[in-house]
């Protein structure tokens, strides 16, 4: 799952935003909806990967990132 990317987190505005990279190309931002998290994005990450630089955070107070 999420093979060749980066797992990290970013301090944005005080709050960690917890997310995952990888691919090359134009970027594109995944955001999952509520309840999920990032993890909602694992069947097509991997292939959006193939043509673009794919961003899957988890939005804050779910998943990782931290919360308000």
């Amino acid at each position: 799952m999420f093979a060749g990317f980066l797992k990290d987190q970013r301090h944005v505005n005080g709050v960690d935003i917890a997310y995952r990279i990888g691919g090359s190309g134009p970027g594109l931002l995944l955001l999952h909806g509520h309840p999920q998290t990032h993890v909602i994005w694992h069947k097509v990450a991997e292939q959006l990967a193939e043509h673009f630089t794919v961003v899957a955070a988890d939005l804050r107070g779910n998943g990782d990132s931290g919360k308000p």
